[in-house]
């Protein structure tokens, strides 16, 4: 808890994480379990919302002049990866909702080509993610301005190229190269 205490941004993203999720299913429970349709777009319109609440208290922390430390760098990459990945997990969770609760089809896992192209459409949210992020951290590091201060988020750039690579290569050119090759159907 100490910990927490001293690095209000971690909690931001914690908090933040929690309620992306309860915000997420509460309104897909009330649109498909409990037919509240104005409900439910309330509930998921709040999601995107809870996004600018973690980057709004990350500013106020480095605002009250709190040494940037990794988890305002964390917030930024959250943040980027929340605003590129976050529409997609919405209709995720809504495919697999409106399939058990309201009759409808049951989602599909892509295969072949299809799951090839997913793999890079993917990697492609993951660069455009964490370019978010990287304009966030030049944000933060260009207003805060103070070298020693804003060293932590500087660090964060090469953690960048870091994910996007380990992306690159567990995603779409693993599936590339390991995809199991699909035999034409013998007569």
């Amino acid at each position: 808890m100490n910990f927490l205490a001293q690095h209000p941004a971690t909690l931001a993203i914690i908090i933040g994480e929690i309620a992306f999720w309860l915000f997420l299913l509460g309104g897909l429970i009330a649109r498909y379990p409990m037919k509240m349709a104005r409900t439910s777009v309330v509930l998921l319109t709040a999601v995107p919302l809870v996004d600018l609440a973690v980057l709004i208290a990350s500013v106020i922390d480095l605002a009250r002049g709190t040494p940037a430390n990794f988890s305002h760098g964390l917030a930024a990459v959250y943040l980027g990866f929340s605003i590129v990945f976050g529409p997609s997990m919405i209709r995720w969770a809504d495919g697999r909702f409106a399939h058990r609760f309201a009759d409808g089809p049951k989602p599909r896992k892509p295969e072949g080509r299809e799951k090839i192209r997913r793999e890079w459409l993917d990697w492609g949210k993951c660069v455009a993610s964490c370019a978010i992020a990287a304009v966030l951290l030049l944000a933060a590091i260009f207003i805060i301005g103070e070298p020693q201060q804003v060293a932590p988020l500087w660090e964060w750039m090469p953690r960048l190229g870091g994910i996007t690579v380990a992306w690159l290569l567990l995603g779409p050119v693993w599936t590339e190269t390991f995809r199991r090759k699909t035999r034409a159907p013998q007569p």
